[in-house]
């Protein structure tokens, strides 16, 4: 029992494809009543859960969740949502730069926000699962943007649990490695860097999204209650290489 979420609502942004959507559906195979939330449809993910609801949320607007709370009781907060955009350091627009920066990191702290100020005000408790990266430990290539908004949502991840922490809500973060999904397909695409990769994972594989699912439902089941403030990595080993 203790890993499991019978009783729990979980909302789980970007839950429409990838790891998003293998996040979901553990959580749902866990247990939990399962909020899909994406800018695009969670239709396909709603229907592979048993109790789950589909909400329309685009953080490209960094505050689109504020009110999300207050209107439901929600447990779990999955901040999944994101976007990369690629090209060298010293082409890099400024609009590729805001525009992967207020999903990845500004819409992750007014949505943590948001969620604990509902929980707190309802003197509950609360788990909260960020996405973060290896590159929230690496410093990555021609993805400054990207780079520069998981390394915030490593140090967010580590605030929000100095500040909530003793109040009952846990802040954990996973670092995904190289993970088959929309946002790597131009690395496997190419033959060089995808063999360059691979090389370096000891597991020998690109990891694949259910393979974040189970480490999202341990730090948002009991069994975690003491976890507080760690980033995750699920990697294939890539960072003990």
């Amino acid at each position: 029992m203790s890993f499991s979420l019978a009783g729990k609502t979980a909302l789980v942004t970007g839950a429409n494809t990838g790891i998003g959507q293998a996040i979901a559906v553990a959580m749902g195979e866990a247990g939990a009543t399962v909020i899909c939330a994406g800018r695009s449809s969670c239709a396909e993910t709603v229907g592979m859960i048993s109790d789950a609801r589909e909400l329309t949320l685009d953080l490209a607007d960094p505050m689109a969740a504020r009110d999300v709370f207050a209107a439901q009781t929600v447990d779990i907060l999955v901040n999944n949502a994101g976007i990369i955009r690629r090209n060298d350091s010293v082409d890099f627009t400024e609009a590729d730069w805001d525009d992967v920066m207020d999903v990845n990191l500004k819409a992750v702290f007014f949505t943590c926000q948001a969620f604990a100020k509902a929980v707190l005000a309802r003197k509950g408790t609360g788990k909260i699962v960020n996405i973060a990266s290896l590159l929230s430990f690496q410093g990555g290539i021609r993805v400054p943007s990207y780079t520069a908004s998981k390394h915030g949502v490593a140090g967010l991840t580590k605030i929000l649990t100095n500040e909530w922490a003793a109040k009952g809500i846990n802040v954990n973060a996973i670092a995904p490695g190289y993970i088959e999904t929309n946002n790597t397909a131009a690395l496997r695409a190419d033959p060089e860097r995808n063999k360059a990769i691979l090389d370096r994972i000891p597991a020998g594989r690109w990891g694949a999204a259910k393979d974040i699912a189970g480490t999202a439902v341990f730090l948002s089941s009991p069994a975690a209650d003491y976890v507080h403030g760690a980033v995750f990595n699920v990697d294939g080993g890539w960072l003990a290489r």
